[in-house]
């Protein structure tokens, strides 16, 4: 299993002072240095952490792949078009909100700007995820998009996590996308109490974890923490 681990909370510290630290470039190579096997940054339209400068510049040194997420936002997605980074994950975002609340609703809204964003970044050559909730249909219409990933939002699991509900529902998902022929990725409020058994469901490939890991690194440092992080995913498999 990979496990890319996002830096965005690193920026938020530092515009907090609207400073120049923390540094999540630096911090993206000390998630390498404590064995990442890739870094994600979201880049979102209001700026709130990650700047474009700090795509450029994680992109342009980081020795691992990049997963670059974003909204439909035309300006961002000719950033990532030129940047090439390995994958762009496609999220939905509302300026309101602290964090993603949900996945990319598929089947209740105009989703011709998604289209052309697919269709704009696999033209690129990179490869496309799309940032999903678990649900059979909305799966079956991002295989239907041509993408060749999604990843399984996992924020009600979180949230709920030792209700077998939400766990039961995330590996019936997972079963579903690899059925119809998609890579499994999950992501979304992933910590240090709860990922093991989401990092057990077989099928999902990649995990991409961030608050948890940046919020312990405050006090042990990124390489630990994001070691520490690693060592439980992978007792899990």
């Amino acid at each position: 299993m990979r496990f890319y681990v996002n830096v965005d909370h690193v920026a938020t510290v530092r515009e907090a002072r609207k400073t120049d630290e923390p540094d999540p470039c630096t911090a993206a190579l000390e998630c390498e240095a404590g064995g990442a096997d890739g870094i994600t940054i979201h880049l979102r339209e209001d700026r709130r952490h990650i700047q474009d400068e700090d795509v450029t510049r994680i992109a342009t040194t980081i020795s691992t792949p990049l997963n670059l997420e974003l909204a439909t936002s035309p300006e961002i997605i000719e950033l990532c078009a030129h940047l090439k980074p390995l994958q762009a994950t496609l999220v939905p975002e509302k300026r309101e909100e602290v964090t993603t609340e949900g996945g990319i609703d598929l089947l209740n809204s105009d989703i011709s700007r998604l289209e052309g964003a697919i269709a704009t970044l696999t033209g690129a050559g990179i490869r496309v995820s799309l940032f999903i909730d678990p649900d059979e249909a909305t799966i079956r219409r991002a295989a239907e998009l041509g993408v060749p990933a999604i990843e399984l939002h996992t924020g009600d699991y979180a949230n709920n996590w030792t209700d077998t509900t939400t766990f039961t529902r995330l590996q019936h998902g997972a079963n579903i996308a690899a059925e119809i022929g998609l890579a499994v990725h999950a992501g979304h409020g992933l910590t240090y109490r709860n990922v093991a058994p989401v990092a057990g469901i077989s099928l999902i490939e990649e995990l991409n974890i961030g608050h948890s890991v940046v919020s312990r690194a405050i006090f042990v440092g990124m390489k630990r923490a994001v070691d520490e992080m690693k060592a439980l995913i992978d007792r899990a498999r």
